[in-house]
């Protein structure tokens, strides 16, 4: 048996198990506790992470020859940052490989919320016929599509977007104009996006800055009856109370969420009975090809620091630096 150790958190494909698994043991973590993580990273020269489990200091500095974490995503909250960068570990993840599955899943939230697809399905499976001369549902054309984040995904949002013949804002404070000229997006500020779109896709990270900005002040700013897709972060939203209130009085026509906090929700929450709220289990990254795109970036940049070379994707580049 091997000396050398990689934990990886949860399943990984085929493609990643021979990358990752010529340079040791892959030992498959049995749960994603915190206390678990510290008791088998220990040994561990790589870390593959599945979900979000807490990439703690703790369980960095658990296993002194831990040489790179791995991350099958964009998001990277849930690691200390600061602890790998304090010891020179290379944190990877995997911008882009998921971009296009999130983007189609923002067109479809937007077009299932709008075109009333769930009431509809509702009524008829019910027997209402009639029901097609009591309600009426909407369209993209003309409307006013609000993006918050205008990164890789925003920008393949818009892009989507664009057929469906709507007006883009976007704020996003990192992307240069004429990115977000390319896909046909206006640059505005996060006041504008809030107060003009009639609906409002978040595609940002969760930051300090964003983390909570989906809140009672903001919603009231609203348009009313816009519709708010989330399938960033769940801490950008405050709560789901604001979300739930928001739907009741009418400020919010709908809602779209793959993502919250804490992750899984409580699915007794009364948001959970409406309509007009869709929801996913933080899967629409999570396509068959997405996944496959995903396993190989973050193998073949770990497996390229294990070699001594420097990766594609590195959240922590400064490590590289003498």
């Amino acid at each position: 048996m091997s000396k050398l150790r990689i934990l990886v958190t949860g399943p990984i494909d085929d493609y990643s198990e021979g990358i990752l698994g010529e340079f040791g043991e892959l030992v498959f973590a049995p749960d994603t506790e915190e206390a678990t993580l510290l008791e088998w990273i220990d040994g561990a020269i790589a870390l593959a992470v599945r979900g979000i489990p807490p990439i703690s200091a703790d369980v960095i500095n658990r296993s002194p020859g831990l040489r790179v974490i791995g991350r099958t995503g964009v998001g990277y909250s849930n690691v200390d940052i600061a602890a790998a960068t304090a010891r020179k570990i290379p944190v990877i993840n995997t911008p882009g490989a998921g971009a296009r599955a999130v983007a189609e899943a923002a067109i479809t939230f937007m077009l299932t919320l709008v075109k009333l697809v769930p009431l509809w399905d509702r009524e008829l499976k019910a027997g209402n016929w009639k029901s097609r001369f009591e309600n009426q549902g909407g369209d993209l054309e003309g409307t006013t599509l609000g993006i918050v984040g205008l990164g890789t995904i925003g920008q393949q949002v818009a892009h989507l977007a664009g057929p469906f013949n709507m007006n883009i804002l976007a704020y996003d404070p990192y992307t240069p104009a004429e990115k977000a000229a390319e896909v046909d997006a206006k640059l505005v500020s996060l006041d504008e996006v809030i107060e003009s779109s009639d609906i409002i896709c978040l595609h940002c990270a969760e930051t300090d800055e964003t983390r909570g900005f989906i809140n009672r002040e903001n919603i009231a700013r609203f348009k009313k009856g816009a519709y708010l897709i989330n399938l960033a972060r769940g801490g950008i939203v405050e709560s789901l109370d604001v979300l739930h209130e928001a739907l009741q009085d009418g400020k919010l026509a709908g809602v779209g969420l793959d993502v919250f906090e804490p992750e899984p929700p409580d699915t007794r929450h009364p948001i959970f009975t409406l309509e007009n709220c869709i929801v996913s289990p933080h899967s629409m990254a999570t396509t068959k090809g997405a996944m496959k795109r995903v396993y190989r970036s973050m193998a073949d940049d770990m497996a390229a620091v294990l070699r001594g070379e420097k990766p594609r994707f590195v959240v922590n580049p400064e490590v590289f630096e003498p």
